[in-house]
């Protein structure tokens, strides 16, 4: 018996070395320390509790603590992730979103539904509750000015290259009606405060406006998210029509690059500096009051280091400003200098960070026209 357990370990560790399942197959974490006995897949402790939500599909195990008898290891070695993904990624769409461990629960729990229990992505040419080019339904919506979220009517239309929401069902006009090419949309739970939550962002003005918005089930959220990504992926294919699947892939929604309180001070650099929520959305630098603000107190472009732009830690000495944070950074670009201070040394570095991965970037043509447009810049 003994002789058993240690063949079927000895078997376990063979297959769970392999290149394939080195990450986990549904987020890409490194080193999966849980498998699928049903599906055969490797998988990490948080995807691991996404798995066992959906009993009637999978039965998680794990690789050091758990037992695994021959016929498992048999049907693990058999399949694994590569085979797997085979069968159940065959036909992913290419605008659809596939998550990674570092985005949201609900993003990734859809994910992983969409694949095994629903198996959306197993037959070519499915049809797709986000694939008809036209999608129409309630979201919860935060008002701009009470803050208080009601239903509102939302349609996104292919054929108008553009998302609507109207103020009450039978309305004829719609409150808003947004080009399908300026519009970002992010999950955001935690600022939202729903497990749903979903940032709407476009531009209005050449300024960035918010809608916050969440629906109660995990799946009809996502299925917007990835309604709007398949009508922007069809317009940017007319609009762009040499631009190769990746590269049109590459352009449409996207996460911010940071996000978190700083203190800033105005342009004189003698002000008291004030607590502001700031948002790093690719070149473009916004500051709110409040998280939920509906447009930025003020916003900057971030250029490259080509252009003049760069990146500094620390205030300039001789920094007259009143600030209660004492880790600074100073984003230095052609017109002036901008002075923030952090909470922690890791919120520093992380901004750091985040600033100088957009500086060392060569800026495109259609940035150079972004800036001559943005002749936005932070008030006192």
């Amino acid at each position: 018996m003994a002789g058993g357990n240690e063949r079927s370990l000895k078997a376990l560790k063979e297959v769970w070395r392999r290149a394939e399942n080195s990450l986990c197959a549904d987020c890409g974490k490194p080193d999966p320390d849980w498998a699928s006995s049903t599906l055969g897949v490797f998988i990490c402790l948080s995807c691991s509790g996404i798995h066992r939500n959906i009993p009637s599909i999978s039965k998680v195990k794990s690789l050091k603590m758990d037992h695994w008898d021959d016929a498992q290891v048999q049907f693990l070695a058999k399949h694994g992730n590569a085979v797997t993904k085979a069968t159940y990624e065959a036909h992913i769409p290419i605008y659809y979103y596939q998550p990674t461990y570092n985005d949201c629960q609900v993003l990734r729990e859809q994910w992983i539904r969409a694949k095994y229990e629903r198996r959306e992505f197993t037959e070519p040419g499915k049809q797709l509750p986000y694939s008809d080019g036209v999608k129409e339904g309630i979201l919860w919506k935060r008002g701009r000015d009470n803050g208080q979220f009601l239903p509102r009517k939302f349609l996104l239309s292919e054929r108008e290259g553009c998302l609507k929401y109207f103020t009450k069902q039978d309305a004829k006009e719609p409150k808003i009606n947004v080009k399908i090419d300026v519009i970002n949309a992010t999950f955001q739970p935690v600022k939202i405060g729903n497990p749903n939550g979903l940032q709407i962002t476009y531009l209005k003005d050449n300024k960035t406006r918010n809608i916050f918005v969440y629906h109660e089930s995990g799946k009809e959220v996502v299925d917007w998210f990835n309604a709007i990504r398949s009508v922007q992926f069809h317009y940017l294919k007319v609009a762009f029509p040499i631009a190769s699947d990746n590269e049109i892939k590459n352009r449409l929604t996207r996460n911010f690059l940071k996000e978190g309180y700083m203190e800033k001070t105005g342009p004189k650099q003698r002000e008291a500096f004030k607590k502001r929520w700031f948002t790093l959305d690719h070149r473009r630098l916004m500051y709110f009051k409040d998280p939920l603000d509906a447009f930025a107190k003020g916003e900057v472009f971030v250029g490259s280091r080509e252009n003049g732009y760069s990146v500094q830690k620390g205030l300039p000495s001789g920094t007259q400003g009143n600030f209660s944070w004492h880790y600074g950074l100073t984003i230095v670009t052609p017109d002036r200098e901008y002075l923030f201070t952090c909470e922690t040394e890791t919120d520093q570095l992380d901004w750091i960070t985040a600033f100088t991965s957009v500086i060392n970037q060569a800026m495109t043509p259609q940035e150079y026209a972004s800036k001559c447009l943005d002749a936005v810049s932070f008030p006192s």
